[in-house]
């Protein structure tokens, strides 16, 4: 049963689709060049102490992840960039190598999803990257030459511009002890109220043949990681069937027909109909199971006084699919000011790069929205 009003659905659907508006992005930051398999995104947007914008992300290089790294670079840079507003222009501030990310014993052959949090005392970067680290032996053959397993680390300091790799630490191993989610990733933040912070990752098996979104809790004043669920949001049984990877969480402003009800959040999140690329019936309706191993959005909404369980609302059918290129829209991530919501996403463009875009959404036209 929902734990929302046919109303309250509908409400929702329309405010991440003026959100997320594929047609009035602007871009934000470029890939390090145009072409198949150019990206920069993956990451998310968040207000400094001094009022600046800092966004982070990802550079991403051509490369078949299918084959293995040596097929390309694949995630080659992690950055950090900066504007005093959000109109921009962002300009780079910090950047993290493989080499930098990388430990004595385990060298990073790729980078993806990073996410910006900024503490009591200083900011953190969490950054997910694959390490050249063995399968479980039982599951060796599985193993692309030139891969590894993915897991997540954390930088820490007091401004952005000391972060160093001096302060690497694992907080979110690989998932050896269960093969259905050895590979851990793309983490993404929030805060509760009480100073606890949530983090979010996706997970994916060792056939690298679905994923999911798992969620893990550092209790205030301690320095652990918790998890709460392991499979927080299901895949559903049409264009999302083989993936639900939560990116965002975005606490629903009490307004309109929120105003009375309890605490929610709607969550961002990507998916696709296959991690392969299957090919479509000439003579069937377009797009008829999905839009195949393009990774593309949808919402789910969640009660936040349990965080072990969200709910699709993009039940048959994506809501966020780019109108150039593949259509590929993913890695949604928002921001929140008394003005209004920011929204960042990467988005396939005609020359088939992704970079990433971004949109503002006022106040008075989320109230509009929600009213």
């Amino acid at each position: 049963m929902s734990i929302l009003t046919p109303v309250q659905s509908e409400k929702l659907t329309a405010l991440a689709s003026a959100l997320v508006d594929q047609g009035a992005a602007r871009l934000l930051i470029e890939p390090l060049q145009r072409g198949t398999g150019y990206w920069f995104g993956g990451g998310n947007v968040i207000e400094d102490r001094d009022g600046s914008i800092l966004i982070c992300g990802r550079y991403r290089n051509y490369g078949d992840s299918r084959t293995g790294i040596h097929s390309g670079d694949r995630g080659l840079e992690a950055a950090i960039f900066r504007a005093s507003t959000i109109a921009g222009p962002f300009e780079k501030v910090a950047s993290f190598s493989k080499k930098d990310l990388s430990y004595p014993d385990r060298e990073v052959v790729s980078i993806e999803g990073v996410a910006l949090h900024l503490t009591e005392d200083g900011i953190e970067f969490f950054v997910s990257t694959e390490k050249d680290v063995p399968y479980p032996a039982h599951l060796s053959t599985f193993l692309k030459p030139g891969a590894g397993v993915w897991s997540i680390d954390r930088l820490s300091a007091d401004l952005v511009g000391n972060l160093a790799p001096s302060s690497l630490e694992e907080v979110i191993p690989c998932g050896s002890h269960d093969p259905g989610r050895l590979h851990c990733k793309d983490p993404w933040t929030f805060d509760l109220p009480n100073g606890d912070l949530v983090l979010g990752y996706c997970t994916h098996p060792f056939s690298w043949s679905s994923s999911g979104t798992a969620l893990a809790v550092r209790r205030k004043g301690t320095d652990t990681y918790e998890t709460i669920s392991n499979d927080v949001l299901r895949r559903g049984p049409v264009w999302d069937i083989a993936a639900a990877r939560a990116t965002e969480r975005l606490a629903i402003p009490k307004l309109g027909a929120f105003a009375d009800g309890p605490d929610l959040s709607l969550y961002f999140y990507d998916s696709c109909e296959c991690l392969r690329q299957l090919d479509e019936n000439p003579r069937a309706v377009s797009r008829p199971r999905g839009w195949s191993c393009e990774e593309i959005g949808g919402i789910a909404v969640g009660e936040d006084h349990d965080l072990s369980k969200i709910e699709s609302l993009s039940v048959e059918a994506p809501l966020f699919i780019s109108p150039y290129g593949t259509g590929c829209s993913r890695y949604v991530a928002t921001l929140t000011t008394k003005d209004g919501i920011f929204a960042t996403w990467q988005q396939s463009q005609d020359d088939l790069s992704q970079p990433l875009v971004g949109h503002f959404l006022s106040m008075d036209r989320v109230r509009e929205i929600l009213a």
